[in-house]
């Protein structure tokens, strides 16, 4: 009796832990995705690379993945988790964008979002 209480206790803080972002993530997150879409960059996965579209659709399904399992706390939870590195190789993502050098996604994503929060001040 007493085991079958705790396992209940357990189950419910667990679920009462995934967490849905606030507001204000999910909007920063939704204008990264528009931000990358409209980039024209290129995205290396794995080593190889993707146009913005592809890299977008690719982000998307991280992004919801994560979000069921409430893992997405802040945006920079989702650059970290979703936008950095694959999660199968663990290989850092890589931007290029026109004839600048490539640039590890998480450098892209932080300064986009740094201008995003700029530009609301």
């Amino acid at each position: 009796m007493k085991i079958a209480f705790l396992t209940l206790l357990l189950l419910i803080s667990s679920a009462a832990s995934a967490q849905s972002p606030s507001p204000a993530t999910t909007q920063e997150v939704d204008q990264l995705f528009a931000a990358l879409k409209q980039s024209n960059c290129e995205f290396s996965r794995n080593g190889s690379w993707y146009d913005a579209q592809k890299a977008s659709e690719h982000l998307q399904r991280k992004y919801d993945y994560l979000l069921k399992k409430g893992l997405v706390t802040s945006t920079e939870a989702f650059i970290e988790l979703a936008a950095t590195k694959s999660s199968m190789s663990g290989k850092p993502y890589q931007v290029r964008c026109g004839k600048a050098p490539a640039q590890s996604s998480q450098s892209w994503f932080i300064t986009k979002l740094k201008a995003l929060r700029g530009g609301r001040r």
